[in-house]
């Protein structure tokens, strides 16, 4: 490999680092939130109790 290929490799890799946060955050705002799946948005405000927690909660009771 010669010294020019090395230098060219390198700059493309890191120009493909650089690249990558750029290219993540255009594939999360592309993505459809639940908003636009057409189901509707649960108003959930603070703690809710689920079943699965309260199923943790008896096997940290041992029960």
């Amino acid at each position: 490999m010669t010294q020019d290929h090395a230098k060219s490799t390198r700059r493309g890799l890191l120009k493909a680092l650089a690249m990558a946060p750029a290219a993540a955050g255009l594939a999360t705002v592309a993505a459809p939130s639940k908003a636009e799946t057409g189901r509707p948005q649960e108003a959930v405000q603070g703690y809710q109790e689920t079943d699965h927690i309260r199923r943790y909660y008896a096997s940290l009771r041992g029960q």
